[in-house]
């Protein structure tokens, strides 16, 4: 039989301290915290792998809604920009030009953009020749939907910066991330090499090649392309 004082002795040596919560706090908020980077980067690295976007737009009736444009991103339609927050655009050839709108929309972590979600940022590129236009994404706090496509009807008197959607020029869509995968730091490096190029032209089998482009740059391309930065 355990003496009663000895049982009492036990006890008070397995008790914990008061102040134990206050020391474990921490390390209770840092594993939520790592629990939470898990879920972000397990979501991210789904929508990888099942974002339905598509890097390359244009449709097949119509000279501008027809008019390729391409977001320069990796096969998967889903891009890191890092910390320079540099993206590319390829604009195809055609007689008739019309501007671009770029349009970045606040998206969930699967890349969808819910119904009342907010147009994070809206440009009007000026129309251009077929090339390649380099310029800065918003600044990311979470996954953001990127669209590109011509203003094909409306002109710059329409006042809705977007109204391209209702033209029927279909955008090429892809979804900006902020946690950079080794494909991505291969996509950027190119970038940046690229902006080297500012103002002059680059080969446009270069750019097929490395942009993984070659089945829609065809040989009625020119074979030098101009290089536009903003």
């Amino acid at each position: 039989m355990i003496h009663p004082l000895l049982f009492i002795a036990r006890r008070s040596h397995l008790a914990l301290p008061p102040q134990a919560p206050a020391r474990w706090l921490p390390l209770v908020l840092g594993l939520l915290g790592c629990f939470a980077m898990a879920s972000q980067a397990l979501a991210e690295g789904n929508s990888r792998s099942s974002f339905p976007g598509r890097r390359v737009g244009g449709g097949t009736r119509g000279e501008c809604t027809a008019r390729l444009v391409a977001n320069l991103v990796p096969k998967s339609d889903v891009y890191a920009p890092g910390a320079s927050g540099l993206i590319g655009i390829l604009q195809g050839p055609s007689a008739n030009l019309h501007p671009l709108i770029v349009a970045f929309k606040s998206a969930n972590a699967a890349g969808v953009v819910e119904p009342g979600a907010s147009v994070l940022a809206s440009r009007e590129i000026a129309a251009a020749p077929v090339g390649l236009v380099l310029l800065k994404a918003p600044s990311l706090r979470g996954a953001t939907q990127w669209e590109t496509s011509y203003r094909c009807e409306g002109g710059s008197a329409d006042p809705d910066p977007l109204s391209f959607v209702s033209a029927g020029a279909p955008p090429a869509v892809s979804l900006l991330v902020p946690s950079t995968e080794p494909v991505d730091r291969l996509f950027q490096a190119e970038l940046l090499q690229l902006k080297a190029h500012c103002g002059g032209t680059i080969a446009r089998e270069q750019i097929a090649k490395v942009f993984a482009l070659e089945e829609l740059l065809a040989s009625d391309w020119p074979a030098q392309l101009p290089v536009r930065c903003l």
